[in-house]
């Protein structure tokens, strides 16, 4: 068997033309969309970047790993103690080591690792590459490799490969001479207006607001010139869709080549395609633009795309899924896979329980199954954990991340999907409901985890001081709210977090 895993960083499902997008942004992965399965509510667990890939791998959540965050002590996973081998966790029973003990070839080109000193990434892969520019090249610099890699193992009967470009990502980086596509096409979905926008920018601070899109300041880079660093009206608005659709057309463009080699190669159609993402992106949802800062449903709601030989063809699946999910799911479709084996110890089942349920099962039908709710959760810029249930996501927030978010919001995203309406306090009682499930959740979580650690990962994220992507900020960022006119911000903010003014810079 042959598996291509295609990572596209920071990937709105509802900017794509398989889920409904109005705009050409993918014509080579609908194409792929058509000869699959297409899932409609996959989740990542934990976001964003580090928490979510530490969830993919290892099939477990991130109270679990440990790994929620972007820094501190929970940047990295929990110690395996006296059960780690000579090789720990990631090196026998995550993803690419089951691929491996599968029979396949592994391999992963990305500089992930790199950019989040996540070298625990790398375990199970038989070979890695990186371009060496921490997540901000091109993917024009990323195919060739995968390109060569495919021509160099065209004899090789199985192999794993993930493959990932970052194009969508915060800065916007499509080369200029690719122009702006988008330029003369209307926005399929125009919700943004003034009014809104301008109660953002009054009411909504923190790091990637309106006023502050590329972090806690508004200063242009002249190394990204496509990337807009503030949002003053509907038309920067649409400029910066303009960009960030722009970056999913250019990943789309250079991704078909590596489709167009596999045909070329003959092995297209008996081989395995997975294309989907670590997180979506906030474009103006929550008041946050051009980041993936909350638990929120853009940022948490990603594609998942499976075409699997012999499955179910041009089928769309609903139901509950997490990207934890999808290493069981490979495994059942594999039809199992050997124990690990060493010399101390030949076939020891696996000492730790993965939080992934397969559904295998929808990929070969294509019919709709998963989970009855969801928790995900974000702290690497907000502390919060959310509840995806019905029509429903329940936000939670323990730490705000310098936004003025409320400690509970509720919102109806099937009605309205950009979350521009909280209607908690219209709803108490699904509030409630939210609540206990999240209650549930951790508690099962907490019971599950016992024996290897008793301390929430979360309260060790505020206890060292808050969010990594806030921690520090909060004097100078007052000082500007304040020289900006939105001292009442500054005053709230001031309020809500006084400890951590004596540690700001």
């Amino acid at each position: 068997m042959k598996i291509l895993y295609v990572d596209i960083d920071t990937l709105r499902p509802d900017h794509l033309g398989c889920y409904g997008y109005g705009r050409p942004t993918s014509p080579n992965i609908d194409r792929i969309a058509g000869e699959g399965v297409r899932f409609t509510d996959y989740y990542c667990s934990d976001a964003p970047c580090l928490p979510s890939r530490a969830a993919l791998m290892t099939g477990r959540f991130g109270i679990h790993t440990g790994c929620i965050g972007h820094g501190g002590r929970n940047a990295e996973m929990c110690q395996e103690g006296r059960e780690r081998g000579m090789a720990d966790f990631n090196g026998r029973y995550n993803l690419p080591a089951v691929m491996r003990r599968a029979g396949m070839k592994t391999a992963s080109i990305s500089s992930f690792p790199d950019r989040h000193g996540a070298w625990w990434f790398n375990g199970g892969f038989d070979e890695c590459y990186n371009v060496g520019k921490r997540g901000l090249e091109p993917a024009h610099e990323v195919i060739p490799i995968a390109l060569d890699w495919l021509e160099r193992k065209k004899n090789v009967s199985d192999w794993f490969l993930h493959l990932h470009v970052w194009d969508p990502h915060i800065p916007y980086r499509t080369p200029g001479e690719y122009g702006k596509p988008f330029a003369e096409m209307p926005l399929p979905d125009p919700w943004m207006t003034q009014e809104l926008l301008e109660k953002h920018r009054k009411t909504k601070p923190g790091g990637h607001s309106a006023c502050e899109v590329t972090g806690y300041d508004s200063t242009p880079n002249p190394a990204t010139p496509r990337q807009i660093t503030e949002i003053r009206d509907v038309q920067d608005f649409r400029a910066m869709i303009d960009e960030y659709d722009t970056g999913i057309w250019y990943a789309d463009q250079q991704l078909g080549l590596v489709f167009d080699k596999l045909r070329e190669q003959g092995i297209y159609d008996d081989m395995a395609i997975i294309i989907s993402s670590d997180h979506g992106e906030d474009l103006g949802e929550m008041g946050s633009y051009c980041e993936h800062g909350e638990a929120d449903y853009i940022t948490t709601h990603i594609p998942l795309i499976v075409k699997w030989p012999g499955c179910a063809r041009g089928a769309v699946s609903g139901g509950f899924h997490y990207n934890v999910d999808l290493l069981p799911t490979l495994v059942d479709l594999l039809g199992g896979v050997p124990p690990f084996q060493c010399n101390r110890v030949v076939g020891k089942p696996n000492p730790v329980k993965y939080d992934g349920e397969s559904f295998a099962h929808e990929v070969r039908t294509g019919a709709d199954g998963g989970r009855d709710y969801l928790v995900v959760s974000q702290c690497a810029h907000v502390c919060q954990r959310s509840v995806r249930f019905g029509d429903w996501i329940y936000i939670r927030t323990y730490h705000d991340g310098y936004h003025l978010t409320d400690a509970e919001e509720l919102f109806n995203v099937k009605e309205d999907p950009h979350e521009t309406r909280d209607v908690a306090h219209e709803h108490p009682e699904l509030c409630w409901k939210g609540a206990w499930y999240l209650e549930h959740w951790v508690a099962d979580a907490m019971l599950g985890n016992i024996r290897h650690s008793n301390a929430d990962p979360l309260w060790n994220v505020i206890a060292e001081g808050g969010p990594f992507h806030c921690r520090g900020y909060l004097k100078t960022y007052c000082e500007r709210l304040e020289a900006t006119g939105r001292a009442d911000c500054a005053e709230e903010l001031r309020r809500r977090h006084p400890d951590e003014l004596a540690e700001s810079y």
